[in-house]
């Protein structure tokens, strides 16, 4: 049942949710890969309803696309996709870290220093996943830190659709060292130095994706 409750205490569909997301999201499930559901019911040793219940929330995230009397299928990204993205992203996230540097405490910083250092951390011995994740905690987190409820419904429209960049970053030091410049000017609270540092690492972050993309062959990923 979708109203079962796990070992975590959990949802089975938040469960359900929760993984086949992390699999998009880490690369474990291809783009264009089917999802099917009976197979995985099988594979997570729950009924299928939980699992039609997770699609429909993947569907509505932008990761994952329904096809009439079909298979569900993992999305794949166009270049178009990337561009459209970057456009908004670049001006919620900025608006995001300057308020962030305004309104940050203590508390705050050290948590956005935390996902920081375990994301360099990661990215030095190659740990991708590990780094892909802090990554996105440290955005996550500066949501938080920015005391906007505006601005963090607006970004949770495309949450998942940000840790799958995310996932498209091969220089992980490269990010994380991004991330230190942002942290610092955070810190500092240098609103100005935002306003031209945030659409960089967003630019980056965007021409990595669209290198994947290239690199592929086509025009999905």
């Amino acid at each position: 049942m979708a109203g079962a409750v796990g070992a975590r205490g959990e949802l089975e569909s938040v469960r359900v949710t929760r993984i086949l997301r992390d699999d998009i999201i880490l690369g474990r499930r291809a783009p264009g890969s089917r999802l099917v559901e009976r197979d995985i019911a099988a594979e997570l040793h729950v009924s299928r309803l939980p699992v039609r219940e997770a699609i429909r929330t993947l569907v509505a995230e932008g990761v994952v696309v329904a096809r009439p009397r079909t298979w569900a299928v993992v999305r794949e990204f166009t270049y178009r996709d990337i561009r459209d993205f970057a456009e908004v992203r670049e001006a919620i996230e900025t608006l995001i870290f300057v308020f962030a540097a305004e309104r940050h405490d203590e508390t705050g910083i050290a948590r956005l220093r935390d996902a920081y250092e375990r994301e360099l951390a990661a990215a030095l011995v190659d740990d991708s996943e590990t780094a892909r994740i802090a990554a996105a905690e440290f955005h996550e987190i500066a949501v938080e830190l920015a005391g906007n409820e505006m601005l963090a419904e607006l970004i949770a429209v495309f949450l998942t659709r940000l840790r799958w960049l995310f996932g498209q970053h091969d220089d992980l030091v490269a990010m994380a060292d991004e991330h230190r410049i942002i942290l610092d000017a955070v810190i500092a609270r240098d609103a100005d130095a935002l306003r031209g540092i945030v659409p960089a690492h967003l630019a980056s972050g965007q021409s990595a994706a669209e290198r994947r993309l290239a690199g592929d062959g086509d025009l999905v990923i």
